[in-house]
């Protein structure tokens, strides 16, 4: 199956932080697939803007590595890379000074859409909105992309918030989560609201759980002291998992439209309940022999005494009529069996089995995998074939998105191409709403403040395990399992 490019309007896109790391692995080479698939167009400008010295040829061979390293080398040619760094330049600006932003001014047209990529430090968005004022930059309808955190509690958020506000709108704010921009999440919202099949199930009636799994195996080895000032819970729940949580429990939106979405999810947030401390569980890894030798946590961290968790594990409740009484279980962490991210959607049992326990029945499961092989699947239960009686087996409906929409799953857009282009076009329905991440924050600042008070150490685990034992405990004392976690 061949995906329809739909062609955006020319457009100037300014990477502020534009050699950093996030540039080099994502924001440049999803620029170049997006230049592959023919949907930029022939005017479009992507304007590099970093502190350091250097001009457009010095950018365009960074630019350059970064394609050669990050895309496919069947993706990939010499004149097509030369076409692409024609529409590359550079401009070397100093965000919290004067220097430079003379030069950007003029290279920034103001008859294209303008959008402004700030892939730099939180500390450094409000002096890059107000120089792009202040400076005649930004014209009346220019975008600006702001990635996370987006703060570290509430109070932050709402500072962090207030600083944007003064100088764009919140329809120019783009507040990006590379999650919903994955294939799959997307699809989430098609399989629920373009379907009959599954909307009448999707409720306390039917669903006996929910599990939310992003588990990684690395560690936070290289920036330990930047993770040890947030941990899983601000740098994973309160904005990737909460996420995938609002767009499996928020109902349908009265259109396709970015504020209907966005009004549906905050509904989500308002009514989660607060959680109580022996629904939750966290984690460090450890060090040593069993890791292989490799540095535990603390280690990392270089903090001997930090209490930082790299692994969260909970039990989430939604007071609402759609999920009354259904628990939502969370995990995310470092250092796991295996790197995964799965929704997984646990049906009720048949209210009565006419087979009999015996015969070897299971729940059914729509499992929708994020990463890695992006797809669903229905698990459903059919007659075991062959003489010999009625025996029930598990089997899989399965589509993976790499069979079903291309070759190799190498067409699949990234993320963060989707959602570049999703800016350019002026879409904010996969972005997070000012209102959205105070919300969120609102109900996290409690649970952290709380595991604080009570001075709670994060119990430990091994490298390549599923987590603490304690997470297990977490579902098994309600009668239910941890799927495993598994690539």
């Amino acid at each position: 199956m061949v995906s329809r490019v739909i062609p955006v309007d020319p457009f100037d896109l300014v990477i502020f932080g534009g050699t950093g790391d996030l540039a080099r692995r994502k924001i440049l080479p999803g620029l170049y697939r997006r230049f592959l698939a023919g949907q930029m167009p022939d005017d479009a400008r992507i304007i590099g803007a970093a502190r350091g010295e250097m001009d457009d040829e010095g950018f365009r061979a960074l630019v350059a590595d970064a394609v050669s390293e990050f895309i496919a080398e069947g993706k990939r040619d010499g004149e097509t890379l030369a076409r692409f760094l024609g529409h590359v330049h550079y401009v070397a600006v100093d965000a919290k000074g004067e220097a430079g932003w003379t030069d950007l001014a003029r290279i920034v047209r103001k008859d294209v859409v303008q959008a402004f990529y700030f892939s730099v430090a939180p500390a450094l968005f409000g002096d890059l909105a107000e120089r792009l004022h202040r400076h005649g930059i930004a014209g009346p309808e220019a975008r600006i992309v702001v990635e996370k955190p987006f703060g570290r509690d509430l109070e932050s958020a709402k500072a962090l918030n207030a600083t944007l506000a003064e100088h764009f709108s919140e329809g120019q704010i783009y507040r990006i989560d590379h999650y919903l921009g994955k294939e799959t999440v997307q699809n989430l919202m098609a399989v629920r609201f373009a379907n009959i099949l599954f909307e009448p199930l999707w409720n306390a009636r039917h669903v006996d759980h929910v599990q939310i799994t992003v588990a990684e195996t690395v560690g936070v080895g290289g920036r330990g002291a930047y993770y040890d000032r947030s941990g899983a819970m601000r740098d994973m729940v309160q904005n990737h998992l909460m996420q995938l949580l609002c767009l499996i429990a928020m109902e349908p939106p009265y259109r396709f439209d970015p504020d209907a979405v966005r009004d549906e999810k905050l509904k989500v947030i308002r009514a989660l309940q607060e959680v109580r401390p022996d629904d939750i569980v966290r984690g460090q890894y450890r060090g040593g022999p069993k890791a292989g030798g490799a540095p535990s946590y603390v280690e990392d961290a270089e903090d001997p005494a930090s209490r930082t968790e790299s692994y969260i594990a909970m039990k989430v409740q939604i007071a609402n009529w759609r999920w009354k009484g259904t628990p939502f279980y969370l995990r995310t962490g470092k250092k796991l069996r295996a790197r995964a991210s799965e929704i997984a959607v646990v049906f009720k049992e048949v209210p009565h089995s006419i087979f009999g326990e015996e015969e070897g029945w299971r729940e059914n499961v729509l499992s929708i995998r994020l990463q890695p092989n992006e797809g669903m699947t229905l698990s459903v239960m059919i007659k075991e074939p062959g003489p010999g009686g009625m025996r029930l087996t598990e089997v899989p409906l399965d589509m993976s998105f790499a069979e079903a929409l291309g070759e190799d799953g190498t067409d699949i857009p990234d993320a963060y191409e989707r959602l570049i282009m999703d800016v350019i076009r002026g879409n904010q329905t996969l972005f997070m709403r000012g209102d959205e991440v105070e919300a969120a924050w609102a109900w996290t600042d409690p649970i952290i403040a709380g595991w604080e008070a009570r001075g709670d150490r994060p119990k430990g685990y091994d490298p390549g395990s599923s987590g603490p034992e304690d997470a297990l405990m977490l579902v098994h004392r309600d009668g239910r399992r941890w799927r495993e976690i598994r690539e």
